[in-house]
Parts: structure tokens; C-alpha cells; sequence
């Protein structure tokens, strides 16, 4: 293959599947990273002394990062080699490697600049994954829409993604979440730059692995980061980069939905406690402000639909190739 290809791992507790991982990978992955995340099991240790592939490099955490902070860390290690596409797969063998081309294809015609499974895509993909899982990814789907501006992707917490060097070096890998929230707050970043993402369809595997992620606690914590994102991308999208109709729509709507509704809870509480009937001119114009501001939003969000970065802004750098 052309371009240099490499697989990031990040290890935790991954003992009993790592090696069936590393042996699936194709060969024309140039290197396989593998990133020791303090593992309690000490997955490093056990990697050096049992998986004998030559491509395989073992990295360590001096103390437990997470998810995030593991994969960074291979993807740093990997840039510094000169590969040119990085692909991170976990270590717990819900993944298949073999569609390894099929997510790196778009990056490698220059279709987009980070690509990400999708396990959603086909109804039949669903059988297989827990309840729990299903509900959760669902439910979180909607704020990452609305966090990244990438209205088009689903399954956002899908770990099986693929990213050019060129798209990583527009990233400040410091800022992007060192844990579970590791996966939507790249796609946040992206936006931020302008890369084009795309899904695509691979369904995963669900064995005996065990998940270590809390999920009434992650319920939480992602909802919190989301909105956290979602107020930093519209100021930063609408009113700091650029100012368009949207940020118009936005403000305007903004103020006269808020005003509509305020409005209606100060005629509605002054006819109670007055115990008189409000005027028909004063329920028109909270009606009407209501209206008009909802109808402005629902604009804002279309414009920020299809605003949807389209156009790859990067390429694959090659300058060590001939």
C-alpha cells in the first residue's frame, strides 16, 4: 500500500483478547501501536513476552489516562514515525479488523479527513448489541449532533475510527478529553477546523468482553460535556470565526422565544392573582413572539444543519514518499 497505515490500541485490562487482536490485524498495516494505559494487569508486559508480530511497538502510561489519553498518546508515537494514516481499534476484539480498508478508503481518495464506524446503519447490526448500549448511544446521539454541528454521523461513541497526520497536526490533542468522552469531543474538534467526518458501516462484535464504563454516570458526564461544547461551537462558529444570517436567527429568535415565554408567565400569574381575565392583545403578542421566535430557531437550525463541513480540507502528507 502506498501510505504507511497504523493501528493505535489503547490496553486496560486486555489480557485475555489482545493477542487474538494483533493476529487479525491485516498486513498491510505498517506498525501496530500498543499503549499500556496503567494497566493493572500489566497488558505490556504480557504483550512483549507473548505477541511476537514485528510491527508492534509497546508504549506505556506512567499513570492511568483513559481511553482518550492512551490513544493520543499512540497516535503522537505514530505521526513521529512518518505513518500517515491512523487507525484506533480497542483491545477487546469488538472490533474487525478486516474492514480496516474499508474505513480508510475514504480518507485514502480524498473523501474526507477522519472517518468513524457506524454500527447503526442497517437494523440487523443491532441484534447484537446489549440493551443497555443501545439506549444509551441513542440517547446521546442528539446532543453529539448538536455538540459537533455533524448532523450527518450517528453512533458518535464508536471507537473503530481512522484520521489522517494532516487532520491530526490541525488538532491540540492536550485539549480533546483524555476519557470515555474522548471519541465526541474529536468530532467537536473537527468542526472547530472544518473537517469533513463520514460514517461508515461496520457492526461490531459483542462477546465476553467487559465494559468499564459506568453508565448512569456516563449518562451524566456526557450529557454536561455536550452542552459545554455545543455553547462553545455556536459563539465560536456564529459570532467569533464568522457572523452570517444564522447568528442573526440565532440572537433574534433567542430573544423573542425568551420574551414570549417570560411574557406569558407574567399575564398568567397577574390574571391568578388578580382573578381576572388576561386581554386578547396581551395573549397575542406572547402567542406571536413565541411563534415568531420558535419559527427564527428552527431557521438558525438549518442553516446549522447544512452547514455541515463537506469539502476535505486536508490531504495525506506524503513527503516521505518517492
Amino acid at each position: 500500500m502506498k501510505y504507511k497505515i497504523a493501528v493505535v490500541i489503547p490496553c486496560y485490562k486486555v489480557t485475555r483478547h489482545i493477542e487474538d487482536v494483533v493476529k487479525d490485524i491485516p498486513e498491510y498495516v505498517s506498525k501496530i501501536y500498543t499503549v499500556d494505559d496503567k494497566c493493572p494487569d500489566n497488558s505490556g508486559e504480557f504483550i512483549q513476552k507473548n505477541v511476537k508480530d514485528p510491527r508492534v511497538t509497546v508504549l506505556f502510561n506512567e499513570v492511568n489516562l483513559g481511553v482518550g489519553g492512551a490513544t493520543k498518546h499512540g497516535f503522537v508515537q505514530a505521526v513521529k514515525d512518518g505513518n500517515h494514516i491512523m487507525v484506533k481499534i480497542d483491545g477487546d476484539g469488538q472490533m474487525d479488523s478486516s474492514k480496516i480498508k474499508d474505513l480508510i478508503t475514504p480518507l485514502i481518495n480524498g473523501q474526507a479527513d477522519y472517518v468513524k464506524a457506524n454500527r447503526f446503519f442497517k437494523p440487523s447490526a443491532l441484534k447484537g448489541m446489549p440493551l443497555v448500549r443501545k439506549i444509551g448511544n441513542a440517547g446521546l446521539s442528539f446532543l453529539n449532533k448538536a455538540s459537533s454541528g455533524y448532523w450527518n454521523i450517528m453512533d458518535p461513541t464508536n471507537g473503530f475510527l481512522a484520521i489522517t497526520n494532516s487532520a491530526l497536526s490541525l488538532l491540540e490533542l492536550d485539549k480533546i478529553s483524555d476519557r470515555y468522552f474522548f471519541e465526541s469531543d474529536m468530532l467537536f474538534r473537527l468542526n472547530l477546523s472544518n473537517c469533513v467526518v463520514k460514517d461508515v458501516p461496520i457492526p461490531a462484535i459483542y462477546g465476553d468482553e467487559e465494559s468499564h464504563l459506568k453508565v448512569s454516570q456516563a449518562l451524566v458526564d456526557f450529557s454536561t460535556n455536550h452542552l459545554k461544547r455545543l455553547f462553545k461551537r455556536i459563539i465560536y462558529k456564529y459570532f467569533v470565526n464568522d457572523f452570517n444570517v444564522g447568528s442573526i436567527q440565532l440572537v433574534s429568535g433567542s430573544l423573542l422565544f425568551g420574551f414570549g415565554v417570560i411574557y406569558s408567565l407574567i399575564i398568567w400569574l397577574t390574571g391568578i392573582s388578580l382573578n381576572r381575565e388576561n386581554e386578547t392583545g396581551s395573549i397575542m403578542l406572547a402567542v406571536l413572539t413565541i411563534i415568531l421566535g420558535f419559527q427564527l430557531l428552527l431557521s438558525f437550525l438549518n442553516i446549522d444543519i447544512f452547514s455541515t463541513p463537506d469539502k476535505p480540507i486536508t490531504s495525506l502528507v506524503d513527503d516521505d514518499l518517492e
